[in-house]
């Protein structure tokens, strides 16, 4: 393949050693970037194809933590009764009943709605927490094939949950590992395209002996666990009820919570289970628009951070709009505290590129050692990344550039994306995929689901 050049751009690396090139061109090739540098590069790689950035943003792509590709069906979905009261009910009322009725073709289409999402605004990788309990066995494949088609980059994992009874549970695990199996001598997973991790629902639907299952598996298979932890305070009511301590502490001792394991939400964690946290090794998703959305509360970030734990961000399911989730970051930690000087624009970031960033490299470590860093443009990395068309109506420079991104930039002004030099997105048009086909088969899909939910 070509070398391609983009040029006339200003490149925010979120890489700390030369985070801002004013004037600046990107080298990519055999999927790497090559070289980062001023306009003058371009005449040492003379071969390349030139891409002109019109003045815009070239950076990284965005990283999403944690999200639910099955959840696209529910956006507008409107289910008879009254509205749910709590947690517990949006649950029950709205996702366990959904994901019960997905059927592989809308597990597909679902798929392909979310990943046209995570092209339009800039997210190159994402990862995934499925559940299809009627549909487990084969459920991955058929996300990772929606994954392969778009070009992206997914950690996949399915949920395992008792919810359904012991027979559910178990091909929930069956499904992880024979899924994990699957994909490790692939090119997919050794290109750092697809990898996978043990998904788990929630201690509050899981047993020990099942606990215990999942984490052998972990174990076995050298990948991480996914789970949900304490994103509401019926995980640790359970937990304190059924067995008389808190929910991060059962989850270390079972095993599920350890080096490369990644925790979902984290909303209703006290001193004691951060430290814990910390001292595992565990990794924190945090999806502020969705805890929000939920009135389940705000997770305790400046916390965690200061602990010692790698924290990223996620959608949980909402749009794939990260600009949205920054913004959304911030402004729930400034509000919960009551304090306008927590989280500014430069945390925002690292929380969205460094810490999501360690996040990818170690889910997709197992699968593809030598693919990171994830998060940051430097020579050698990854060449995901993407343009923006943002014009700065104030200086952008290296004290000001996360208050543009995160204030004034949103996914809409992404132009371009690209993964492992390959573009996705090209000025607004969409290379890998067909979304008029996408958009008019996920009506279809979602309708029919919609009659089914109406009469189950």
């Amino acid at each position: 393949m070509r070398p391609v050049c983009i040029t006339n751009a200003t490149i925010v690396t979120m890489d700390e050693r030369a985070p801002l090139v004013e004037n600046g061109a990107v080298v990519v090739a055999d999927g790497r970037i090559q070289a980062i540098g001023p306009a003058a590069l371009t005449a040492s790689h003379p071969d390349a194809e030139l891409v002109d950035a019109g003045g815009g943003i070239v950076m990284p792509g965005m990283l999403c933590t944690h999200t639910h590709l099955y959840s696209a069906f529910a956006r507008g979905m409107a289910l008879p009764g009254d509205p749910p009261r709590n947690f517990k009910e949006i649950l029950e009322r709205l996702w366990w009943r959904l994901d019960l009725l997905l059927t592989p073709e809308d597990i597909a289409s679902s798929a392909e709605v979310g990943l046209v999402d995570a092209i339009r605004h800039g997210v190159t990788t994402l990862v995934d927490h499925h559940a299809s309990p009627s549909f487990a066995d084969g459920s991955l494949d058929v996300i990772a094939a929606a994954v392969e088609a778009s070009g992206l980059r997914a950690c996949l994992a399915y949920e395992v949950s008792e919810r359904n009874g012991a027979a559910s549970a178990e091909a929930g695990l069956r499904e992880n590992a024979r899924f994990i199996r699957a994909i490790r001598p692939t090119a997919a997973a050794r290109d750092g395209r697809l990898a996978a991790a043990v998904g788990l629902h929630a201690s509050f639907t899981l047993g020990v002996e099942t606990l215990s299952a999942c984490a052998d598996l972990s174990a076995a298979q050298g990948v991480g666990c996914h789970v949900h932890v304490a994103e509401d305070l019926v995980d640790q009511d359970d937990c304190q009820r059924r067995h008389s301590t808190r929910v991060v502490p059962h989850l270390v001792e079972q095993g599920v919570l350890g080096p490369g394991s990644l925790a979902a939400h984290c909303v209703h964690v006290d001193g004691f289970e951060i430290a814990e946290l910390a001292r595992a090794g565990v990794a924190v998703a945090h999806n502020p628009r969705s805890n929000m959305g939920n009135a389940v509360g705000s997770a305790p970030v400046a916390a965690l951070s200061q602990a010692g734990v790698v924290v990223g961000l996620g959608t949980d399911g909402v749009s794939m709009n990260m600009f949205e989730e920054m913004r959304a970051a911030q402004a729930q930690a400034r509000l919960a505290a009551q304090d306008p000087r927590l989280m500014p624009s430069d945390r925002v970031l690292a929380l969205a590129f460094g810490g999501g960033g360690r996040i990818c490299d170690s889910l997709f470590a197992p699968f593809a050692p030598g693919l990171g860093p994830l998060g940051q443009l430097r020579a050698g990395g990854p060449a995901d990344l993407v343009i923006l068309d943002y014009a700065p109506p104030t200086p952008l420079t290296p004290d000001s550039a996360s208050s543009h991104l995160v204030s004034g930039a949103d996914g809409g002004c992404v132009t371009d994306t690209m993964v492992a030099g390959r573009w996705l997105m090209r000025q607004r048009e969409l290379v890998s995929l067909d979304q008029a086909a996408i958009v008019a088969r996920s009506r279809e899909r979602a309708r029919a689901l919609w009659r089914r939910a109406v009469s189950a």
